[in-house]
C-alpha cells in the first residue's frame, strides 16, 4: 500500500521497513500493520486536535503532569499555545502509560517507540497471525469469561497499584489472543491518587467488564471487585498480588451524584462517538 505522510518519516528513517496494512481508522488516531525487519508490528498515527472528535474532558485531565507553569496556565486558558501543549499531554500520555504498565507485568501491548507523534508497539495477533479480536466479538464459555474476569480484574490491580487506571475500559478497549485478553488504547489514563475522578472511573472500569463478561457467566454481577480493590488501596493494603473476594459491605451514604451525572454525561458522548464513527465508515464505503 502506499506510505501514509503520516508514516514516511518513519520510513525514511529506518524505523520500519514496510507499510503492509491500515489495522483501524478513527476519531483519535489511525493504526497501521507494520514491518521491521521480520518483526511485524503496529504503528498508531495519533489524529491532530481538529480532526478528533474525543475532546479529553477536564476530569481526565485532572492530577496529569504538565511541563511547568506556564504550559499549564496556557491549556487551562485554551491559548493556541495551550492547545498544542495539551494535545502533546494526551498523546504522551498513552506512551508514558504502556512503558509504565508494561514494567509493572500488566497485560498492554510491548511499545517499541515514540517517533514523530507515532507509537510503534507490538501487534497483538491471533493464532493465525491475523489482528487479534475485541473481547466483545468473540463467544466464551462460563468457565472462560469468569477467568478472564479475574485476570481482567488483577490486571486493574497491578495498574492501581501504580497509580494508573485506564477511564475508559470496556470490552471494546480488550483483545484476546491465545494467551487471554491484553488492555488497549490509554491516552485517557488518570492519576489515581491525583484525580478527583478517580474512584468513580475505576467502579466504571470494572463495572464494564463484569457486564461484558456477565453475558456468559450471570453470577458474575454479585461481585464486587471495584469496590473492594479502592478501598484496600484507600487504606495503602493493595498489592499487585493481594487477593479478592468480590464481596464488598456497600455505605448506607447518600449516593455519590457526581459519579452519577459522569456516567450519564460518559454515556452520551460515547454514544456520539460511536454514532461519528459509523458516519466516517459510511462515508469511507
Amino acid at each position: 500500500m502506499k506510505t501514509p505522510a503520516g508514516l514516511q518519516a518513519l520510513v525514511d528513517d529506518g524505523v520500519v521497513h514496510a507499510v503492509l496494512r491500515q489495522l483501524k481508522s478513527g476519531k483519535e488516531a489511525s493504526v497501521f500493520v507494520v514491518r521491521r525487519g521480520d518483526e511485524i508490528l503496529c504503528a498508531k498515527v495519533y489524529k491532530d486536535l481538529g480532526q478528533r472528535s474525543f475532546q479529553a474532558r477536564s476530569q481526565y485531565q485532572e492530577g496529569r503532569k504538565v511541563r511547568g507553569s506556564r504550559q499549564a496556565r496556557a491549556m487551562g486558558k485554551g491559548s493556541k499555545f495551550g492547545k498544542k501543549e495539551l494535545e502533546s499531554a494526551w498523546k504522551n500520555t498513552e506512551v508514558d502509560a504502556l512503558y509504565q504498565l508494561s514494567a509493572a507485568n500488566v497485560r498492554v501491548p510491548r511499545p517499541m517507540g515514540y517517533f514523530n507523534g507515532v507509537l510503534v508497539m507490538e501487534l497483538i495477533a491471533d493464532s493465525e497471525g491475523h489482528s487479534a479480536p475485541r473481547l466483545g466479538e468473540v463467544q466464551l464459555e462460563a468457565g472462560q469469561a469468569r477467568e478472564f474476569f479475574r485476570f481482567l480484574v488483577r490486571q486493574v490491580v497491578r495498574m492501581l497499584c501504580v497509580g494508573v487506571i485506564h477511564g475508559d475500559l470496556s470490552e471494546y478497549n480488550v483483545l484476546v489472543d491465545p494467551q487471554g485478553p491484553v488492555i488497549i488504547d490509554l491516552p485517557q489514563a488518570v492519576s489515581a491518587a491525583g484525580n478527583n475522578n478517580a474512584r468513580a472511573m475505576l467502579l466504571r472500569d470494572v463495572s464494564r467488564l463484569r457486564t461484558a463478561l456477565a453475558r456468559f457467566a450471570p453470577d458474575l454481577e454479585n461481585l464486587h471487585y471495584g469496590e473492594e480493590m479502592w478501598a484496600l488501596f484507600e487504606q495503602g493494603e493493595l498489592g499487585p498480588e493481594t487477593e479478592l473476594t468480590g464481596a464488598f459491605v456497600f455505605s448506607e451514604d447518600d449516593a455519590d451524584v457526581d459519579a452519577v451525572l459522569m456516567s450519564i454525561e460518559d454515556a452520551r458522548q460515547e454514544a456520539l462517538i460511536r454514532q461519528q464513527g459509523r458516519e466516517a465508515a459510511a462515508q469511507d464505503d
